[in-house]
């Protein structure tokens, strides 16, 4: 018998089914974990393991440095510390898959993908297990899980953090109702925006975004939102709201697109300019001031963020012409705040002047 225990562990350890992870060993057991914001407990030899995180959402922008708060505790008090390993991950969402962020073994911690080099675990205090994250991107927005591992009992928390940002609809050159879903995500990435989520959407309605065109959603659903119900949108019957048309297929079906852009670090200006431009001549003439043509996502943080307001309508990237007013008055458009649009006229007129965006 004494011989065959070493080897039964020895097998053990060779056993390809296990949870390990990199080096890191940790549970991937769904049991007892906390599926909301806030507070998780569970329950072994006696003692409560607790995890907390903040319920509300998180709020930041573009190029910040943020904390996800985490931490945990037991009940009763333990008098010396315990050992534990701590895992962040980003869920999966909208079809997106989940992400390893961090895992951590006391001071030893290992990041992981675009994460590497901006996150690592904040442990100013006793058993705080908070997840900093610097130079934010657009894509980092989303729910993130902090799991405390205690030997074999694990229990974890919710965070949810969103940027600030701005849903605009978004239109083909050619006209309405050309984009497929994966089209409508390149579209927006090319305005530097991502495909808004159906949360983002609505939050916009609910700050007064109408639009009656339906557009894609991050989660290949198709909505629209309406604030005063009206006979070609949807007909008078129906209360204001985010109308859907469902999940729709993501390479066959055709819509327009809801982008989201986030505040921005530089800074969008239109350019004065002796002379009208074409749209050739616009590209120029940002490069000659030491900026870039701006884009339709940057021209709306700017108006939604910094209260850019001009009533020039100059060109944009993507070769639309547009203007934003953030103070409505006469002579200058419609009596709401707003970017307004152009279109695209033909790139050869010189009708317009050009907004320019010049990073810091």
């Amino acid at each position: 018998m004494g011989l065959q225990l070493p080897i039964l562990l020895l097998l053990l350890c060779c056993v390809s089914g296990l949870p390990f992870y990199n080096g890191f060993y940790y549970s991937n057991r769904p049991n007892g974990r906390n599926l909301d914001n806030g507070y998780s407990k569970g329950i072994f030899n006696g003692l409560k393991l607790v995890v907390e995180t903040p319920e509300e959402t998180l709020f930041s922008h573009r190029g910040a440095n943020v904390t996800l708060p985490c931490r945990y505790h037991y009940e009763p008090a333990l008098a010396s510390p315990r050992p534990v390993r701590i895992k962040w991950w980003k869920l999966s969402e909208n079809g997106v898959p989940e992400q390893d962020v961090l895992v951590a073994i006391g001071l030893r911690q290992r990041t992981f993908g675009d994460y590497r080099g901006r996150v690592r675990l904040r442990q100013d205090r006793a058993r705080e297990v908070s997840l900093e994250i610097w130079d934010l991107r657009l894509e980092d927005y989303g729910r993130y899980r902090c799991e405390v591992i205690d030997g074999l009992e694990d229990e974890s928390g919710l965070v949810e953090l969103e940027l600030r940002g701005v849903v605009f609809p978004y239109q083909h050159p050619q006209g309405r109702y050309k984009f497929n879903f994966h089209e409508a995500q390149q579209a927006c990435e090319e305005q530097d925006a991502v495909v808004a989520s159906f949360e983002q959407l609505f939050r916009a309605w609910e700050e007064g975004l109408d639009w009656c065109n339906a557009g894609w959603l991050q989660d290949a659903s198709v909505q629209y939102p309406v604030t005063q119900a009206r006979r070609p949108c949807g007909g008078l019957g129906l209360a204001p709201g985010v109308r859907s048309y469902g999940p729709r297929h993501r390479r066959l079906h055709r819509y327009d697109v809801f982008c989201f852009a986030v505040a921005l670090r530089g800074q969008v200006y239109y350019l004065e300019h002796p002379e009208k431009l074409t749209l050739a001549e616009a590209r120029e003439a940002c490069w000659e001031d030491g900026a870039q043509i701006a884009k339709v996502g940057q021209l709306f943080a700017a108006w939604k963020f910094s209260g850019l307001d001009r009533c020039d309508a100059g060109w944009l990237a993507d070769g639309s012409a547009r203007y934003p007013v953030a103070h409505p008055r006469s002579n200058c458009g419609a009596l709401e705040p707003g970017v307004r649009s152009f279109g695209f006229p033909d790139p050869h007129s010189r009708k317009y002047g050009v907004y320019c965006y010049r990073p810091r």
